[in-house]
């Protein structure tokens, strides 16, 4: 007999929510032996570090995806991440797997700047002024599986910073023009160092009229950009940058490409959090690195490269609020129902939206 699927409540039990840290992860130690393969866990590489020691596998969005999409053994995949991830794994995993999100409130701000509605409208005025087929529509991965949806029955698909530069090159080898949504700055620095003029990539404000956009500017455009952001990496500004060059000589800044194009241009590097591990991994001895990106992953990097110099290009307190309302507890939680039987937390999206949305992300698993 299947595990037993419960209603959510509206908390994790007072049981479970008064434990320390230390109290949890000394809970979660034997229980995630006594489940063994049976569950996998994939933690994102901006999880606090007591959850991320659980996950079997680490990445960013892209890794984690290809990891859900490859794994047929586990019969539960405990997503530390946030709800569009789970959404995804969901879709591309196998039909008797169970997909279990620890937090439900471990949401994502850029992807709520951009609903259905909103995005339907958007095309709605869109293709009034150029042929449908002119326009490719793709979404970042920070998106509804809805958005998603929306976009493999267009024929377009997902990105994630990994992947982007690729999916332009895919996009343009077929339409003309590329509507991206929701983070304009990840859409305008990929633009950018293809070569796009500025004037060339306009902005679709939704709680504009007509988004802000003229009919003119709509044909003028080569990529149509959606006015969405990430909180995190839109608090890094250039001036950081000077500083750290005035005040470490020799410092190399790598950043997130969700940071503003006036921080992309100006850092020595960017690309995806596995590009922003790998490089930090592998430069020498003794290198010095300012890193623009979330403050757990930076942590973490300090302290598995100890011969290196690494700090955040933003010293303090700059986390992913949303990933970090799954703790120790949360997992615990869920590991222990799994334990008994019982699967909490269950992130399901339904037919017809996951069909379509599996459509976006096999091409987003096609495009290198």
């Amino acid at each position: 007999m299947g595990a037993q699927v419960e209603a959510i409540p509206p908390g994790i039990p007072e049981a479970f929510e008064d434990l320390t840290d230390e109290e949890a992860v000394a809970e979660i130690r034997p229980l995630r032996e006594r489940l063994g393969r049976s569950v996998v866990i994939l933690g994102h590489h901006y999880q606090r570090d007591e959850v991320i020691q659980f996950a079997d596998h680490r990445g960013d969005s892209y890794a984690l995806a290809k990891k859900a999409a490859a794994d047929r053994e586990a019969k539960t995949i405990v997503f530390c991440g946030v709800h569009f991830m789970a959404e995804s794994a969901d879709i591309l995993a196998a039909a008797e797997q169970r997909i279990i999100l620890p937090s439900l409130e471990a949401g994502c701000s850029m992807a709520d700047m951009a609903d259905m509605d909103q995005v339907e409208e958007a095309w709605e005025r869109i293709t009034a002024v150029v042929a449908e087929d002119e326009v490719m529509p793709a979404t970042y991965i920070n998106s509804s599986a809805e958005l998603k949806a929306f976009v493999g029955r267009k024929g377009g698909a997902v990105c994630t910073s990994s992947n982007a530069a690729g999916l332009y090159e895919w996009a343009f080898a077929r339409r003309s023009k590329l509507f991206f949504f929701p983070d304009q700055h990840l859409g305008r620095n990929v633009g950018d160092a293809r070569g796009i003029p500025l004037d060339r990539m306009v902005l679709y404000d939704p709680h504009a009229i007509a988004g802000g956009l003229s009919r003119e500017d709509v044909h003028r455009a080569r990529v149509i950009l959606w006015k969405g952001h990430c909180q995190v990496h839109g608090r890094f500004m250039p001036e950081q940058v000077d500083l750290w060059r005035e005040k470490v000589p020799g410092i190399q800044v790598v950043v997130h490409p969700e940071c503003t194009l006036d921080v992309v241009r100006k850092a020595d590097l960017s690309g995806s959090t596995s590009f922003i591990i790998r490089t930090v991994r592998e430069s020498p001895p003794g290198s010095k690195w300012a890193i623009g990106t979330e403050i757990h992953l930076v942590n973490r990097l300090r302290l598995e490269n100890p011969d290196k110099f690494v700090t955040s290009l933003l010293p303090g307190v700059c986390l992913c609020s949303t990933m970090n309302r799954i703790d120790p507890q949360h997992l615990l939680w869920v590991l222990d129902n799994l334990a008994a039987g019982r699967v909490v937390n269950e992130i399901v999206v339904p037919e017809p939206v996951a069909g379509d949305a599996r459509l976006a992300l096999d091409r987003m698993l096609q495009i290198t």
